[in-house]
């Protein structure tokens, strides 16, 4: 509904009672693993709460009445045909993920830490051009709702340029700074460790424009309602890093790890970019 600061700021209070009930339960009550699945449950759980009491009391419109508490099957219909797909498409990701994993675990677990350490460190920095991916979902829905199907390719062009800006200036900061942040994760003396990681964070981080792209052509493809057609999306990012982890990872080793997202990257949106245009093309004739 346009209002992101306020669950940002119960974001914030949820992330701050996580940390404390992790060193309390953790530490004090010596709970362990248990204790620190426990705090995240409680943590996440007073944030939802509190998010649902200010959405009933701040937006008249989604507050329960008798008429949303009846059950409506052809809106559940409606919500199954766009959940089932996006849900597919991310595990089919995830699949990807796990698949790859097991060739890197033969590298050995200096390799091992070292991506899980620059991986850590790429999630934090993509998460601005994921987030406009989001935002290109929402945006993208509220338009077609409303008619409005330039807006649509104006908020393409505009969330293209800033993710691929913010591709290149991340790219630039991982290059000179990635070795350094790396040891947040990695002990200074551990310098393969740390030569790895920035490896991997550089030959990544180069193709970190492709991921923006991505990120916003799946999500306005599953804002516009068409999620099943990112699944095509999805399975290619499966078969690019199997192909990576079962045909090169022998041949060229650490080299093939360090290429697989952005072979992945490539993959997908040779798919999402000419869907993407052409479902854009289609809504403009149908709206003309």
């Amino acid at each position: 509904l346009g209002d992101s600061k306020t669950p940002l700021i119960f974001l914030i209070i949820s992330s701050v009672l996580n940390v404390v009930l992790d060193l309390s339960m953790i530490i004090n009550f010596h709970m362990g693993v248990r204790g620190a699945a426990l705090a995240t449950v409680i943590a996440q759980g007073i944030s939802a709460v509190l998010c649902f009491i200010y959405m009933a009391k701040k937006y008249p419109n989604l507050r329960f009445d008798h008429h949303a508490r009846s059950i409506s099957f052809p809106i559940i219909k409606k919500l199954i045909n766009i959940a089932v797909p996006m849900a597919l498409q991310y595990s089919i990701t995830a699949v990807g993920a796990v698949i790859l994993q097991s060739a890197v675990n033969t590298l050995g677990s200096a390799k091992v830490a070292a991506i899980a350490a620059a991986q850590k460190l790429s999630m934090f920095f993509t998460q601005p051009m994921d987030m406009m991916g989001s935002t290109m979902a929402t945006f993208s829905g509220q338009n077609l709702g409303a008619g409005k199907i330039e807006r649509i390719f104006k908020g393409i062009k505009e969330s293209m340029l800033l993710v691929i800006g913010y591709g290149i200036v991340a790219c630039i900061f991982m290059i000179f700074f990635g070795k350094y942040l790396s040891l947040l994760f990695v002990a200074g003396n551990e310098t393969s460790v740390i030569n790895d990681a920035q490896q991997f964070l550089i030959c990544n981080s180069i193709f970190y424009f492709v991921l923006g792209i991505l990120f916003v052509s799946r999500n306005t493809i599953q804002g516009l309602g068409k999620s099943a057609l990112t699944m095509l999306a999805g399975s290619a990012e499966l078969v690019a890093r199997a192909f990576v982890a079962f045909a090169l990872v022998g041949k060229f080793g650490y080299n093939a790890i360090c290429f697989a997202n952005p072979i992945a990257w490539f993959a997908a949106i040779i798919i999402l970019i000419p869907t993407l245009v052409i479902l854009m093309n289609k809504l403009k004739k149908e709206h003309s």
